[in-house]
């Protein structure tokens, strides 16, 4: 029978080794002003999000990268998409202002003043006005009240001009519809030239997804509710678990191995973005928030079953029951996960390059989850039950006998 407890020193170096690099790595990130450490994305920081796709099925994200540190943006990242799409991310780029559009103001039928054609000038409506007298004679009973604004003759002012009309003609405004062919790239500010810049040297582009900017005061909030999200889980969590097994010292131990797997998480995105500038976002909110969950899921099953062992064999040493109860429960877990992470690698492979972050922290943390639930929380588990035990001079319940005193 394998001692899990008797070589629980050994579990937790191999845990110390997996969590201070990563915690180092954290740390250098305030330390170093973002150079080193976790690398955020906009979602955290702010910026824009640029979805696009070049005529050229044949431009990579790497060419698009280049392209855009030759326009001045160094810190983008360019992320391919589903449907030939590239997601380009930047904090240093500011969307133009929104143009002003105007709104028409149509005069009611039968009424045509120059003062009306005048102000209808500016309208964004490409049907021209032949004659004020013309749009009179299409209205019933114009011709029986026509001013001398509204003779036939032709008025320059009027013929040169759109104005709205309510005739079936198209419009061919440039406004964002349904069946819209052309892209409505930016043509303004700073995103107006890198979209020339980027077309210029890789070719047209043929559709934009999308463009959205986040504000500084945004991701702002989005970091606190992320960390208020993470501290209000693990606090729940020990309330919960304190109460399912009376006993603090369950939920204590539980939420040990949540921040051993949090740590490990977060620390191996910091040494990887380190590295290779890989960036967290929202997703990786969720991702941390799961592993919580299934490492808490796996830590209740053992723990059930140090409970049941504990009303079956009474008088037996805790750590021998503790032993049993994870060599019992140590297939099902295995399995439990082995199955999730078959599931999750196919996604690694064969997923979307939108979702490969994602799936690798759900991987890592499900992985650090089932190893923190067997070696690491358990083990605390009979560590302080019997430090306690020793704490009130109950040294009976280690396994071995109490030495008797020599009358």
């Amino acid at each position: 029978m394998f001692d899990v407890i008797g070589k629980r020193r050994w579990f937790f170096l191999i845990s110390a080794i997996a969590t201070i690099p990563g915690f180092i790595f954290i740390l250098l990130g305030p330390i170093t002003n973002g150079a080193a450490g976790l690398q955020f994305s906009i979602d955290f920081t702010g910026g824009t999000n640029w979805e696009i796709q070049f005529a050229d099925p044949t431009v990579t994200g790497s060419q698009i990268k280049s392209a855009l540190v030759d326009q001045g943006v160094t810190d983008a990242s360019v992320i391919a998409t589903s449907g030939g799409f590239y997601e380009i991310r930047s904090r240093q780029v500011a969307l133009p202002p929104p143009a002003a559009t105007p709104s028409p103001s149509i005069a009611p039928s039968g009424v045509a003043s120059p003062g009306a054609s005048a102000g209808t000038g500016a309208s964004a409506s490409p049907v021209p006005r032949a004659s004020a007298g013309a749009a009179a004679s299409a209205s019933p009973g114009a011709g029986a009240s026509a001013s001398p604004g509204t003779s036939a003759a032709p008025n320059p002012s009027a013929s040169g001009s759109p104005a709205p009309s309510a005739s079936a003609s198209p419009s061919a405004s440039p406004a964002i519809g349904v069946g819209s062919t052309e892209p409505q790239l930016p043509t303004t500010g700073a995103f107006g030239k890198i979209a020339t810049g980027l077309q210029k040297e890789l070719g047209p582009i043929a559709a934009q997804r999308a463009l959205s900017t986040v504000g500084p005061v945004i991701s702002q909030e989005l970091t606190q509710q992320a960390a208020l999200l993470i501290v209000l889980g693990s606090i729940g969590i020990l309330i919960w678990m304190t109460i399912r097994f009376h006993d603090v010292r369950f939920g204590a131990t539980a939420l040990v191995a949540l921040v051993h797997d949090v740590l490990v998480l977060i620390g191996t995105f910091a040494i990887l973005g380190t590295f290779f500038r890989v960036q967290i976002d929202a997703l990786f909110v969720t991702a941390v928030l799961t592993v919580i969950g299934f490492s808490v899921h796996d830590t209740i099953v053992v723990y059930d079953r140090i409970r049941e062992n504990r009303a079956r064999h009474i008088g037996e040493p805790f750590d021998r029951i503790v032993n049993h109860s994870i060599l019992q429960t140590f297939g099902r877990s295995i399995n439990t996960s082995l199955t999730v992470i078959i599931t999750l690698t196919a996604l690694l492979l064969f997923g979307g390059a939108a979702t490969t972050y994602f799936v690798l922290a759900l991987v890592i943390g499900i992985v650090s989850g089932t190893y923190s639930s067997i070696f690491n929380a358990s083990p605390l588990l009979v560590v302080w039950h019997n430090w306690d035990d020793r704490r009130r001079g109950r040294v009976a319940t280690t396994g071995r006998p109490a030495r008797r005193s020599a009358s």
